[in-house]
């Protein structure tokens, strides 16, 4: 259990003690259970331990040094597509193989939290996301085929902290993080000018605490899917702040209006389609703060009305004590995910792979880009994996992609964030703290002489 931190001081002095117990990060014992006990369809979870300071272990962020790279899985190979960014957070192909990025950040906050959001604050900026907001997508394009992109272009600027993106026909819609917006698009061209229009407004105010909004659109485009992370861990800002978060969002883009279509998602990212089924699923980050190995981060199939337990319980009936008042109503009719990815791996790209370029062993399942912890000793995440599917549902353990996004000091060279498919089949990696584009294919088997 982790060891509590005893400042020894009088009660008034107790947070600044605690803000230096976070900033050292030496007040947790390490993980107790091998990660991969916290994976798969039926994941160990012990029982959650309590102390006055959560467990910290930040990646510093440092970028990459001059010529290195992640490390690919064997059979693959990686190569930057585009470098130079500003804090590059998602990835979208258009039909004509032009790729969009979104590089964007929190948006300022006028409520900063108290001392809390103050020492996450810190912690946040130590880990690479303490940077202004871009705000802005830039298109990319490689005019050669090489795998390369020779080409960028500043394609929409003056936005709210955009992340997700999605075309429908001649509309490209945007996620920012207080509105879904639209755009008119044609084919080809690199620069937008038109004002935004707003489809629906997104629910952010002061707070604002998981800021990131992601859309997708439905196979025949009459509706998109919305996510909106919630406002705090745990509930801790009063549930009425919660108001439409933690939550899919169903649009319907003609009549501008919204309904929830999922909850209890603490904070849903990445979304897609599964090929064989055509459900949607998403890649959802669990809370913190129970311990190293609690709770896991998970990817699951999404059903119209499902709640899915936060932030009363989690992984079915498993209740949180800090969620106040409970809600056993609730707690009863909690979906346990599909699939857990391990505690505190921060999930947020999801993207499944159609192509038959690939190794017999990726074909056929979902890569999913992970961010890394802040809540866990020793590290996880930090990496893309692979989730093998049969009969439209995930099997197996995770299977590493990329890895060695940390140095041997333990320091973030890299984070990856949003994954998406290219026109070719390879699968591009947005990595926000070494401003990458990453390029993953298969490596070309070699030709053995005669």
């Amino acid at each position: 259990m982790p060891a509590p931190c005893r400042p020894g001081s009088p009660r008034s002095r107790t947070g600044v003690v605690v803000a230096l117990c976070l900033l050292l990060g030496a007040c947790a014992d390490s993980s107790q259970i091998a990660p991969s006990l916290g994976m798969g369809s039926a994941p160990q979870l012990p029982a959650p331990t309590h102390s006055l300071v959560p467990t910290v272990s930040i990646a510093p962020a440092v970028g990459w040094p001059a010529g290195d790279k992640p490390s690919a899985a064997a059979g693959l190979a990686v190569n930057a597509y585009a470098t130079g960014f500003d804090h590059p957070r998602w990835v979208y192909t258009l039909p004509n193989g032009d790729v969009l990025v979104a590089e964007s950040n929190a948006p300022p906050k006028k409520n900063n939290g108290g001392l809390r959001g103050w020492m996450m604050k810190l912690v946040m900026g130590r880990a690479g996301a303490g940077v202004p907001s871009a705000n802005r997508i830039t298109l990319l394009r490689d005019t050669d085929g090489d795998g390369v992109a020779e080409t960028r272009h500043v394609f929409i600027e003056g936005l709210q902290s955009p992340f997700g993106m999605a075309l429908v026909g001649d509309v490209l819609y945007i996620a920012n993080t207080d509105a879904l917006v639209q755009f008119p698009y044609h084919a080809g061209q690199t620069r937008i000018d038109t004002a935004a229009q707003v489809v629906v407004p997104l629910p952010a105010g002061d707070i604002n605490h998981h800021w990131t909004k992601n859309v997708i659109a439905s196979a025949d485009g009459a509706r998109l899917y919305v996510t909106v992370g919630s406002n705090s861990n745990v509930a801790e800002n009063g549930i009425e702040a919660e108001v439409r978060r933690a939550t899919i969002l169903e649009v319907d883009p003609r009549a501008r209006t919204s309904r929830v279509f999922a909850s209890g998602l603490r904070n849903a990212n990445g979304l897609g389609w599964e090929p064989q089924s055509g459900r949607l699923w998403t890649v959802v980050n669990e809370r913190d703060e129970l311990g190293n190995d609690l709770v896991p981060d998970y990817l699951t199939s999404v059903e119209d009305g499902a709640f899915y337990g936060w932030p009363y319980s989690y992984f079915g009936q498993h209740v949180d004590t800090r969620a106040q008042p409970p809600r056993p109503d609730l707690v009863a009719i909690a979906k346990v995910p599909d699939f857990a990815l391990g505690s505190h791996v921060a999930p947020l790209g999801l993207a499944f792979n159609t192509s038959t370029a690939w190794p017999d062993r990726f074909r056929s399942g979902a890569f999913v880009g992970e961010h890394g912890s802040w809540n866990r000793k020793p590290k996880s995440g930090y990496g893309v994996i692979f989730v093998a599917f049969a009969d439209g549902k995930p099997t197996g353990l995770p299977q590493d992609v990329l890895t060695g996004f940390l140095n041997a000091r333990g320091d973030a060279m890299g984070r990856p964030v949003g994954v998406a498919m290219d026109r070719t089949g390879a699968l591009l990696v947005a990595d926000d703290v070494g401003n990458v584009i990453w390029r993953v294919t298969a490596q070309a088997a070699p030709v053995t002489p005669r």
